[in-house]
């Protein structure tokens, strides 16, 4: 049985889609765990911090509640302008792409094949492989090897902005809950340890997504957030003192 190069067919193809799809999920899935801890870090940095000035407990929740809204929407905000920006980019590259190819197909089909010895193939099998590519679809074949673009999965800005909001939000919602349930002689030592615990498993998951180590990452991640919810603290306690 045969297999034609650049057709759903070939086996190769269908690993190297595969292989694809996956690392996409993975950045996916590993950039809503990222704005989780995004959101874990910044609202227990404001609540923690305003617990430095008061221990009315509807203020520091009030506190919290601004900060995850106002989180949740930058995050949102920023990831819809930057994906929409990468996403323009992309549109102009395939753009591009097309016109050189209807205007000067054989320029286009040698710089294929210098593309594909660059990564390692020979003269000849570079030459037949651009051959077959430029045959199947050409213009995918300049946007997968020259630039890494899919032009049938560009990036969508929606998906990014609706993930980076609720990733924000479920992270934020941890310290609030924390705050909201629990009696204030314990609130701020429980608040920390729990915020502590929150951070070492967005940690560890951030590093088993992107296969590094995980110790590593889970200490740099619970020392910087302890540190921002120390700094903060002492901040909120220097204007309590002041306001008092």
């Amino acid at each position: 049985m045969s297999f034609e190069i650049g057709t759903d067919e070939d086996p190769k193809h269908f690993h190297d889609q595969m292989n694809g799809q996956v690392a996409g999920r993975l950045n996916w899935l590993r950039a809503a765990v990222l704005g989780a801890n995004d959101g874990i870090i910044s609202t227990a940095g404001v609540v923690v911090g305003v617990a430095g000035a008061t221990t009315d407990q509807p203020t520091i929740l009030l506190a919290g509640v601004a900060a995850l809204t106002a989180g949740a929407i930058s995050m949102a905000a920023g990831e819809y302008v930057s994906v929409s920006t990468q996403r323009d980019s992309e549109k102009s590259i395939l753009a591009m792409e097309a016109t050189e190819l209807e205007q000067m197909p054989e320029t286009e089909l040698a710089e294929l094949v210098k593309m594909l010895q660059e990564k390692g193939m020979s003269a000849p099998t570079a030459q037949v492989v651009a051959d077959e590519l430029t045959a199947h679809d050409a213009l995918r074949a300049h946007a997968e090897v020259e630039f890494g673009i899919d032009p049938d999965e560009l990036t969508n800005p929606w998906h990014a902005a609706w993930a980076s909001m609720i990733a924000f939000t479920l992270g934020a919602l941890v310290p609030l809950i924390v705050l909201a349930f629990l009696p204030s002689v314990v609130r701020l030592p429980l608040t920390v340890a729990v915020v502590a615990v929150a951070l070492a498993l967005t940690g560890a998951t951030s590093a088993h997504l992107g296969y590094s180590p995980k110790v590593p990452a889970v200490l740099r991640n619970v020392v910087g957030g302890l540190l921002a919810m120390g700094i903060t603290y002492l901040v909120g306690m220097a204007f309590g003192t002041q306001l008092g």
